[in-house]
Parts: structure tokens; C-alpha cells; sequence
């Protein structure tokens, strides 16, 4: 089955006073490259997500947004960092002292320089929000892959279109190739009568030698045959249950390779054409294949 690598997803939880969102956005690269972003204090969980992630996806640049909030501890406590608090009071003080002020230091002074009062977050309970994490990264997973199925199924159905002309075409140029021998044979004839002009005899067993020495370096056959198993591949491929886009790609690569080859060596103006129509759909395949996981 073919699935796209492109897609957009997300899933939230809320339990056990714990409150989870996952937001993730796929797209296409040729390679796994996975970039997350947790919660600040909870980077301990970034390789359970990785792990969990590889697991569903093969190829594409995925980016995963994970946002953790322990919502009974939400406010963590407040302390006063009274070490700071007595230096600040002392300077105030010695500027006081020093400026001939009569105006007592007063807390709100002290708390209004800054850094005395923290609030202070309780340990992470990671056991609670991994569990959490899972079941909600799986069911953005789950979202995710169905909208890539959605866009595969629609990428499986202009493939087939288009590996259907590039087989149409494939029985035309075949079609044109079997009458080369004797059109080879034919042309050699003629040639030979315009310069000969009909004083020479030419030896009708030198001529099936030349015709064949000529069908030989023209027969495509085995790159038909070749073109034909290729596409069988590829069409297989699309069916697979497993993810298939590299394996895709080096198929056409394949198709290009065999198709280049007969436009080279057939020299039939309508089998030249086709191979030319079917090199142009086989780019439109390529640009296809870039979406395919």
C-alpha cells in the first residue's frame, strides 16, 4: 500500500491530573530525520518518543511537538532565597547610610531588586507521563496515517493511469520493432540499386548478412522484455504492504535506463515517438515517487 510522507496530525489527553498535547507534521525527505520538541523537564522522554515514532514511520522529516503539563503541580511552591534577601537589605542599608536618608529599608524594597522569590517545581513523576505519552503519541501516529493512506491511495491511482500508458506505449514500440528486419532488408535493396543502378549483381546472401548485422544492432527485444518485468515490479511494489518508495525509485531508474536504450537503437520514426511519450510520463512517475514513503 502506498503512503504518502507528507501529512499533519495531533492528540491530546487529559488524566490523572496530567495533560498531554502532540502535534506532528510530516514531510518529504529521502531519509528518517526526526526532530522533537518536549516540555522543558521532561527531555527524559525524548527517546521513548523517537522509539515509538521509528516505529510507524520509515522515511520523511517529521517534527513533533509534545507539550507535558502536570496539572495538580501546575503552581509548584514559592521559597524565599534569604541569603539574597539579607545582601540586598544590607546593601540598601550602606546606600541609605551613605546618602543621609532617613527612609527605612522596607520588604517591598528588598523583594523589588529581584531573585528572592522562586517558585520551585516538584520532582516529575516520568513513569505517569511516559504511560500518558504513548497513549497519545500513538494516537497522533494513528491520525497521521491515516492522512498519509488518504494521500497515497490518490498518488496509487495517478501511478496506475500513467504505468498504464507507459504499457500501452511498450506494446506500440514492440509492435514497430518486429517489421525492422524486414524494413532493414528493404532499405538496403534500394540503396543498393540507386548506386549500383542495376549493372551490379548483388548476392542476395551478402544482403541477408548485412540486413541481419543491422537488426541485431537495432533489436530492443531484450529491453522490452526487460521494461516489461519492471513495470510488474512496480506495480507489485504499490501493493506491498511495506513501504516501497525507495524501492519505486530504483525501478524507474531501471525503466528510464531501458527506455533510453531503445530510443537509441530503434530507428522506426513511430516507435521513436512512443518511447519519447512514454520518457515524458516517466518524469511525471519521478515527481510522483518524491511523495511516497
Amino acid at each position: 500500500m502506498i503512503k504518502s510522507m507528507t501529512g499533519f496530525a495531533s492528540a491530546s489527553v487529559s488524566s490523572g491530573g496530567w495533560s498531554l498535547f502532540v502535534e506532528i507534521r510530516a514531510y518529504n525527505s529521502r531519509h528518517l530525520d526526526l526532530a522533537l520538541r518536549l516540555s522543558p523537564g521532561y527531555g527524559d522522554l525524548e527517546e521513548r518518543a523517537r522509539a515509538l515514532i521509528a516505529a510507524r514511520l520509515t522515511r520523511g522529516r517529521v517534527e513533533a511537538k509534545i507539550q507535558i503539563e502536570d496539572t495538580v503541580a501546575a503552581g509548584g511552591c514559592v521559597e524565599a532565597d534569604m541569603a539574597r534577601a539579607q545582601a540586598v537589605r544590607t546593601a540598601l542599608e550602606h546606600v541609605r547610610s551613605e546618602l543621609g536618608l532617613s527612609d527605612p529599608v522596607t520588604l517591598e524594597m528588598v523583594v523589588g531588586a529581584g531573585g528572592i522569590l522562586k517558585t520551585v517545581q516538584p520532582d516529575v513523576d516520568l513513569a505517569a507521563a511516559g504511560a500518558l505519552l504513548e497513549e497519545v503519541l500513538a494516537q497522533a501516529l494513528e491520525n497521521l496515517d491515516g492522512m498519509r493512506t488518504a494521500e497515497g491511495s490518490a498518488l496509487s491511482s495517478d501511478l496506475s493511469l500513467r504505468l498504464d500508458a507507459v504499457e500501452a506505449a511498450l506494446v506500440e514500440i514492440a509492435r514497430h520493432a518486429e517489421g525492422l528486419p524486414a524494413a532493414y532488408q528493404d532499405r538496403l535493396k534500394d540503396r543498393l540499386a540507386v548506386l549500383t543502378q542495376g549493372l551490379i549483381e548483388i548476392d542476395p546472401l551478402r544482403i541477408a548478412q548485412e540486413t541481419a548485422v543491422l537488426a541485431d544492432r537495432c533489436d530492443i527485444s531484450e529491453e522490452i522484455v526487460r521494461a516489461r518485468s519492471h513495470l510488474e515490479q512496480f506495480r507489485r511494489i504499490m501493493g506491498a504492504a511495506e513501504a516501497g518508495g525507495r524501492k519505486l525509485n530504483f525501478l524507474l531508474q531501471e525503466l528510464n535506463r531501458e527506455f533510453n536504450t531503445m530510443g537509441s537503437k530503434i530507428g522506426n520514426a513511430a516507435a521513436a515517438h512512443e518511447v519519447v511519450a512514454v520518457k515524458t510520463e516517466l518524469e511525471k512517475i519521478r515527481e510522483q515517487i518524491q511523495n511516497i514513503e
